[in-house]
């Protein structure tokens, strides 16, 4: 399928889905419709899952150089974290008698999902990454297009074995 498609497809039904548990989010607050919210909710999970979370650890290691990619990727990986620790705050009532002991007041859930909707509709903007279906991981960095591979006076041809030391 590809990491492209796969992750479209992720970004589409993540914002619809937030965008339906934002809008009407005090339907989903009376208890008759708890349910619905927890079932919206999964999908919601699901979709993050089986979309750009399956591919968020594949991308970076096809992407960025071998030599930085273990710093790349956990440069990303800290990102998404920060922003997962930014909607805990966000996420707090506007009243700062009503927010969560120790937090300061926020702009509530309703608009938590707002910004998590579209902040999933930017993941549109995923074709901005290089499709690697079918590719080798050396094929997408281009390590070895300019410095020459192995047998061309590389690092790794014999020739060149006096310059590793």
């Amino acid at each position: 399928m590809g990491s492209f498609a796969i992750q479209l497809m992720g970004f589409l039904f993540m914002t619809m889905f937030m965008l339906a548990l934002a809008f009407p989010y005090n339907h989903w607050t009376h208890k008759d419709s708890r349910i619905g919210f927890v079932v919206m909710y999964s999908l919601t999970f699901f979709f993050s899952n089986s979309g750009p979370n399956a591919t968020t650890f594949v991308a970076p290691n096809e992407i960025f150089p071998a030599r930085l990619r273990s710093t790349c990727h956990g440069i990303s990986a800290a990102a998404g974290k920060l922003g997962a620790f930014g909607f805990l705050y966000l996420a707090q009532n506007k009243d700062k008698a009503m927010a969560d002991a120790g937090y300061p007041a926020g702009i509530r859930v309703e608009n938590s999902l707002i910004v998590l909707g579209a902040i999933n509709a930017q993941g549109f903007f995923t074709f901005l990454v290089p499709e690697s279906k079918g590719k080798s991981l050396e094929k997408m960095s281009g390590e070895n297009e300019n410095n020459g591979g192995e047998g061309e006076g590389g690092p790794l041809s014999s020739s060149s074995s006096s310059n590793l030391y």
